[in-house]
């Protein structure tokens, strides 16, 4: 554990100066507090505090990538440890981490510009605008009807909470095969297990449906849809939604770790199901991304939504999610934030919508990162004062199953 302990601090030392730039005081200090003192999230009582390296070790993390967001810049960005365990390269704020689940606030973006052009409506029955694939009728759906905007906030009533994506090799279904779980799917089908617009549960297989209604609607392979409707306006220029990664960007991409920290088969699942986690970026472009949701929450010109629909994707319609974003409140303070979680990956991004409207993107490259995200984020809020979560008003949080109840 010492061996590893400072082999990860040397690998801090050497990539922790990447983009390396004037600093206030304040941001010194936080980056400081991040690597100098982090308390365990599993600690019963505070403990002393520990170091990055030394939490990145005890984890079994190999590699940590920050950006911090202020006033509509990516502010500061470090890279801490390796792309992948037993001699890869150093991370360093250009390596690319899959987004995981942080993926549906691009999709829920595309989708509101694709409204914005009339291509696609909210709250119209989805199925009146699906041609390859349909919601299956049931006696859920004979009155409420599975629509755009409960698809994207997780009130369509869908089952599939999330997917484990597919090994280097092995084959990759087609998005219908996907919907209907038929093979080679590893998926159970996509149906509905209660009523639309009832209460909050977690659905990535609402955001395949959703995926699906936006490629026939968009006219484009996703990837190519979301490049021209997200990814270029948001000045995303290390993104992509290329799945698997050609091999040009695979060279400059983390390989995803288990929990052990070893690498897991083929370095990195592929993920066809682009819109609930498919995304390829690093913490700096995604911070960009939040960078256009600020501009368009304050209804700046230009920007990525327009005002009805950043109004849309940041209110909430239950459990205080909006459309593809959580929303809540710290000190005071709208925020927006998501987690994510695929296989071997883990990260959050998190950003207020008013004030100096900071921010902080974390990705990391280990089954256990979420840990490790918690404790860095931790560590931020108080060396920037961002002050207490206010008293929560999310419902009970619910994952939607794999497979309706029997007999429904």
């Amino acid at each position: 554990m010492k061996r590893l302990s400072l082999a990860v601090a040397l690998v801090l030392a050497l990539t922790g100066l990447a983009q390396a730039a004037p600093l206030s005081v304040a941001d010194q200090a936080a980056i400081t507090a991040l690597e100098t003192q982090l308390t365990p999230a599993s600690a019963k009582t505070p403990p002393d505090t520990v170091t990055l390296a030394e939490r990145m070790a005890a984890l079994h993390v190999p590699g940590v990538s920050i950006a911090f967001i202020e006033d509509g810049k990516v502010k500061w960005a470090r890279a801490y440890g390796v792309a992948a365990a037993g001699g890869g390269p150093a991370v360093t704020p250009d390596t690319l981490f899959q987004a995981a689940s942080t993926s549906k606030a691009l999709a829920a973006a595309a989708a509101l510009r694709l409204v914005e052009q009339g291509k696609l409506d909210l709250d119209s029955d989805i199925n009146g605008r699906l041609k390859a694939w349909r919601v299956p009728a049931s006696t859920y759906t004979a009155t409420q009807k599975v629509t755009l905007r409960r698809l994207l906030s997780h009130t369509a009533g869908l089952t599939v909470g999330g997917f484990q994506g597919y090994p280097a090799g092995e084959p990759v279904p087609t998005l219908v095969q996907i919907l209907d779980g038929a093979a080679p799917a590893n998926s159970p089908p996509i149906r509905s297990f209660e009523a639309p617009s009832g209460a909050y549960a977690y659905s990535g297989g609402g955001y395949t449906v959703a995926q699906l209604a936006m490629v026939e609607a968009g006219g484009k392979p996703y990837p190519v849809l979301l490049d021209e409707l997200v990814l270029r306006p948001a000045g995303m220029r290390r993104s992509t939604f290329a799945q698997p990664l050609p091999p040009s960007l695979a060279a400059q991409a983390a390989s995803g770790h288990d929990i052990k920290g070893a690498v897991i088969p083929g370095a990195r699942n592929t993920y066809p199901e682009y819109a609930a986690a498919g995304l390829w970026t690093t913490p700096s472009d995604y911070g960009r991304f939040y960078i256009a949701l600020q501009d368009a929450y304050a209804g700046r010109p230009h920007a990525l939504l327009n005002p009805s629909s950043a109004k849309a994707m940041m209110t909430p319609v239950d459990a205080n999610y909006g459309l593809g974003v959580e929303i809540g409140r710290r000190g005071g303070h709208p925020y927006i934030r998501h987690t994510g979680g695929n296989v071997g990956f883990r990260c959050e991004a998190f950003a207020f919508l008013d004030g100096p409207r900071q921010g902080v993107v974390i990705m990391t490259n280990g089954e256990a990162g979420a840990a490790l995200v918690q404790e860095i984020q931790h560590a931020l809020v108080k060396a920037y004062g961002w002050g207490e979560q206010d008293p929560a008003t999310r419902g009970s949080l619910r994952t939607a199953p794999k497979t309706p109840a029997a007999g429904a």
